[in-house]
């Protein structure tokens, strides 16, 4: 379990970075040259570069280069990893609401009978 966690550290690290984000939400679309990628980024290439090497070490991205082009690609299991961690997160959180809303359900009318009716039972004559 402790590979597992290392990196899915390593993901939700990499996907902390908006400018990562947005590159892996372009490379969902389909593959793309780094120079591509960069076009819409306002930073240099070397920088773009730095994220993308930051995404590949945490399994999310790989390239290859051909010729003097370096293509990227997502790398979908990596994805599927860290949805599958916010899913089983989402799970466990939905069962625990439904069992607190079970709970809410029950109580009024279990206490109900037990609510003060606004006299004190000491002033009460017994008749």
């Amino acid at each position: 379990m402790p590979k597992h966690s290392e990196l899915l550290d390593r993901i939700f690290r990499a996907l902390a970075d908006e400018t990562r984000r947005a590159i892996v939400a372009r490379l969902v679309r389909g593959p793309a040259a780094v120079s591509r990628l960069a076009q819409p980024l306002a930073m240099s290439l070397p920088a773009v570069m730095q994220h993308l090497q930051v995404l590949e070490a945490a399994g999310l991205v790989r390239s290859e280069k051909t010729g003097r082009v370096r293509t990227c690609q997502i790398e979908p299991r990596a994805l599927r990893m860290a949805e599958e961690w916010i899913v089983g997160q989402r799970t466990s959180w939905e069962q625990r609401l439904d069992l607190l809303d079970d709970l809410l359900a029950q109580r009024p009318s279990q206490q109900s009978s037990d609510r003060p009716t606004g006299r004190n039972p000491q002033e009460e004559s017994p008749s």
